[in-house]
C-alpha cells in the first residue's frame, strides 16, 4: 500500500488522470507542494516497485497507470487505521467508540446496527 501522504497523493492523481507521465504528476502534485521533479519520479519508482502502478515507455518518458483500484487501497488504509486506533485489545476501545458515536448522533448507531446485520447475513450466505 502507499507508504505515506506523498505516495497516496501521487496514486490519487493517477486514479484521477487514469494515466500520466512523471512530468504531468509533478505539475499536479509536486509543483503545488514545491517538490522537485526527481522527488515525484522516486515516488513513482517506489509505487512501481510495490506493484501499485504500471509503467510503459513512450519515447523518452514512462507513462504510469494505477494497477490497484482506489477502493482496495482505501479499505486497506481503513483497516490499518482501525488496527492502530483500537490497539491489541480492541474490545474496550470499540465500546468507547460506540459511546462517542451515540453522543454525537444516536441515529447513527441504528445505521451501524443495520450495516453490521447486513454484513453478518452476507457472511453466513458466503457472499
Amino acid at each position: 500500500m502507499p507508504g505515506g501522504d506523498l505516495e497516496y497523493a501521487v496514486i490519487s492523481m493517477l486514479w484521477k488522470l487514469e494515466s500520466a507521465t512523471a512530468r504531468e504528476i509533478h505539475a499536479q502534485v509536486g509543483e503545488p507542494a514545491k517538490l522537485v521533479y526527481t522527488t515525484i519520479t522516486k515516488v513513482l519508482d517506489r509505487l512501481h516497485a510495490k506493484g501499485l502502478v504500471s509503467r510503459e515507455r513512450k519515447g523518452l518518458a514512462f507513462v504510469y497507470r494505477p494497477r490497484v483500484e482506489r477502493v482496495v487501497v482505501e479499505a486497506a488504509q481503513a483497516r490499518a487505521f482501525l488496527a492502530k486506533l483500537l490497539g491489541p485489545a480492541p474490545h474496550s476501545a470499540v465500546a468507547t467508540l460506540v459511546d462517542a458515536v451515540d453522543s454525537l448522533d444516536p441515529e447513527l448507531l441504528d445505521e451501524l446496527a443495520e450495516v453490521i446485520a447486513s454484513r453478518r447475513r452476507r457472511s453466513k450466505d458466503g457472499t
